[in-house]
């Protein structure tokens, strides 16, 4: 019965060629018009899984609360901590304005409640210590803080060396602090500029890296229509260091992270070499075509069918999801990829059954009756497996099993209409010898006169190696999908060496009182 109407599809689109060719052109010219007109693009990866899942309810109302996964981080680093937080307050003032690109922008760990209350955050011990210290360096502070000059550091170096005179300092105590006061002289002197930090000399210990690091948190407005949801506040944070030429003036270096700027870069790398890896493709396309089909004529109706095909599945497509997202859209490679199958199965049937009946309707329709079985059973089988994807929760799957599977069924009906109807229509050549490699025939027949050694080694073989899953190991850490030397990935895992910067962390919420 199956095989009775694909013959019977097949003969009537061969007698109305013209006709049919005509309505699949219009069909995909109306399908290309409406794809162009509602075609969306959903960037957001937080819509890629179902929010009527318990968990993902619970994400969700943290992520209403907190905000956390719609973040840029400017990371500023510099020679010194007070060049660090001169040119991080610069950076925040110059874009604190831009209601544009941003709806909030938060220095991390500084401003006036850490300016008045940052020493607070320190252990009890730790706060008796430090202010006990001020206490007894009150006078060099009071100099310093009067005179930030060289004159006041002299004055500041006088009032220390009359303390170690009177007994009051210890000469070996300041061994640090003089040793760095004269570094940085020598450096000034040899190479015409050097840097300096207070906090360095009053402190007992040497700066680590994360004490010359700042962040700037940034909350930026996102375009999900965009390839890039966040490229435009990137791009204005990239602009506005540069305008202050933060560089140059402190010495900085501003690195982006975060949620964003990792979408930013993960999305940009759909683009990369899009263009030759396109043409690379058809180019391949063409190759095994031209291996299977030698003729231009029929690679030409081939090609033609695959895109009128392509431009009704798109447009089926958006009318059943509205817009696609960053997995659906990869049904266009799935379409091409096995669509072109379904047109070179049917060719390659049509050119064997040419050879033996140079007549072209009657080959066609005899290659109809014999692909008809083969075809349908591959077009419904890679139907069903795209379309098992329907009941998962992970909403970018499930929509790219929708879209595909209806691509499939939209193929094989190409394939036994629009094809069978350009191949009447470019009538190619007849077929001057079978098809297929003659040179391959010796493979062959040694496949088929030793076929059960052949299987039951290939058992053998994949048995033998079971074991081997026992050492199979998995790398759950999506990190590691991306490429670590982008700006966003690369500051991020250098961000995770220091633990105090909470690169790791797990959020947790619990009930308020209030």
């Amino acid at each position: 019965m199956l095989t009775s109407i694909v013959v019977s599809i097949v003969k009537a689109c061969t007698r109305f060629a013209i006709p049919t060719v005509l309505i699949a052109l219009v069909l995909a010219v109306a399908s290309s018009l409406y794809s162009a007109r509602n075609f969306a693009i959903n960037t957001d990866i937080n819509t890629l899984i179902s929010p009527d899942l318990d968990w993902r309810k619970r994400d969700n109302q943290f992520g209403a609360a907190f905000d956390r996964e719609r973040t840029i981080l400017a990371v500023i680093e510099a020679p010194t901590p007070e060049l660090t937080t001169t040119a991080s307050a610069a950076l925040a003032k110059k874009l604190a304005g831009d209601s544009k690109n941003f709806e909030a922008i938060q220095p991390l760990g500084s401003g006036e409640f850490f300016e008045k209350n940052g020493l607070l955050f320190l252990p009890a011990e730790e706060v008796a210590k430090l202010t006990s210290q001020f206490a007894s360096a009150a006078p060099l502070i009071e100099i310093m803080a009067g005179d930030p000059s060289i004159r006041g550091l002299t004055g500041a170096l006088e009032t220390g060396l009359a303390g170690v005179k009177r007994g009051q300092v210890k000469l070996d105590s300041t061994e640090r602090p003089f040793n760095l006061i004269a570094q940085t002289v020598e450096n000034a002197l040899s190479k015409g500029s050097a840097t300096f930090s207070w906090r360095e000399l009053t402190s007992d210990k040497p700066l680590t890296d994360s004490d010359k690091r700042a962040f700037i948190e940034f909350k930026p407005i996102l375009d999900f229509n965009a390839l890039e949801p966040g490229k435009t506040a990137t791009d204005a944070i990239r602009q506005a260091a540069t305008e202050l030429n933060l560089a140059g003036e402190y010495g900085a270096r501003v690195r982006l992270t975060g949620p964003v700027p990792i979408a930013n870069e993960e999305f940009a790398t759909v683009q990369d070499g899009a263009i030759i890896n396109g043409i690379g493709t058809v180019l391949v396309v063409l190759v095994i075509l031209w291996m299977a089909l030698h003729s231009a004529k029929i690679i030409f109706a081939v090609f033609v069918n695959l895109f009128i095909g392509l431009a009704i599945t798109t447009a089926a497509g958006l009318m059943m999801v509205g817009s696609l997202n960053l997995l659906s859209i990869a049904f266009a490679v799935l379409f091409v990829g096995l669509g072109v199958d379904f047109g070179i199965q049917f060719s390659v049937r049509y050119r064997s059954e040419r050879f033996k009946n140079d007549d072209l309707a009657q080959a066609l329709a005899t290659a109809a009756e014999r692909s008809a079985v083969p075809l349908s059973l591959a077009a419904m089988a890679t139907a069903a497996g795209f379309l098992c994807f329907l009941p998962t929760d992970y909403k970018g799957i499930s929509e790219l099993g929708k879209i595909a599977g209806a691509g499939m069924l939209i193929a094989f009906l190409t394939s036994i209409t629009v094809l069978p109807a350009l191949l009447k229509m470019l009538n190619p050549p007849g077929e001057m010898e079978p098809v297929g490699y003659a040179f391959l025939a010796p493979l062959d027949e040694f496949l088929e006169k030793h076929r059960v050694i052949i299987i039951v080694g290939t058992l053998l073989i994949a048995t033998a190696g079971l074991p081997l899953l026992y050492f199979l190991k998995f790398d759950f850490n999506p990190i590691n999908l991306r490429n670590s030397q982008v700006e966003s990935i690369a500051t991020f895992l250098d961000l995770r060496k220091d633990p105090n910067t909470g690169a790791n962390a797990i959020n947790v919420m619990t009930n308020s009182e209030a």
